[in-house]
């Protein structure tokens, strides 16, 4: 019975080492070919490969923040480096304005690890228990965010705020609640949502016109 039991503890903890993150890569490369019509868990490989496909400049610079929320998230992931393709990391760059936010959101792939670059930050994620775990956090300081929780930074300072942003997925995904639930194509029912949030169908209909005028 006790080797059973061990054989079961460890298929199990060799499960969850597989399922934590994107699947291994079966060779050194697979640089992503993103104009192919092949669908698969990722993406095909291409034949010719360059050092470009593993390069990217696009986090040397701040990200104009002069939206609605004030923030904007400049991703690294292999949509723009194509050498990502079965690596299972990628990043993004999160530039604030003073009292900008990056709306409440998950990564249904990847857990998200932060580093402050600049300012200070009120970071946070809510369990499924509904439990709130959050911090402040300023310059040179770490925050993670488990998988797939619903989670949010905000910039309560007067200068601007930047943090680099680490991913256990080559393409981590992003659910930003608001927009989903209030600018999904096709909309989701409005009964559902006065339902949901207990308002009545004008409020609904008035917070999914100001996501329709962006």
């Amino acid at each position: 019975m006790a080797k059973v039991v061990l054989v079961v503890i460890m298929a199990a903890v060799m499960l969850s080492s597989r399922v934590t993150a994107d699947p291994d890569m079966l060779q050194d490369i697979c640089v992503a070919d993103l104009s192919s019509a092949v669908k698969v868990n990722g993406f095909p490989c291409k034949s010719t490969v360059m050092a470009e496909d593993f390069f990217f400049a696009g986090l040397a610079n701040p990200g104009a923040t002069n939206n609605t929320v004030g923030s904007l998230v400049t991703g690294a992931n292999v949509q723009k480096i194509p050498g990502l393709n079965t690596l299972g990391v990628s990043l993004a760059r999160i530039d604030y304005a003073p009292g900008g936010l990056n709306p409440p959101h998950t990564h249904p792939r990847a857990t998200e690890v932060v580093f402050v670059l600049e300012g200070q930050l009120d970071v946070g994620f809510i369990t499924t228990a509904n439990v709130l775990i959050s911090k402040s956090i300023k310059k040179g300081e770490v925050f993670a965010f488990p998988k797939g929780l619903v989670h949010f930074q905000k910039n309560n300072g007067t200068s601007p705020a930047a943090v680099i942003s680490a991913f256990n997925s080559q393409l981590p995904g992003t659910q930003s609640i608001a927009i989903t639930l209030f600018a999904a194509t096709p909309p989701v029912p409005d009964n559902v949502l006065t339902k949901a949030f207990q308002v009545d169908t004008v409020e609904v209909q008035m917070i999914k016109s100001k996501f329709a005028s962006k």
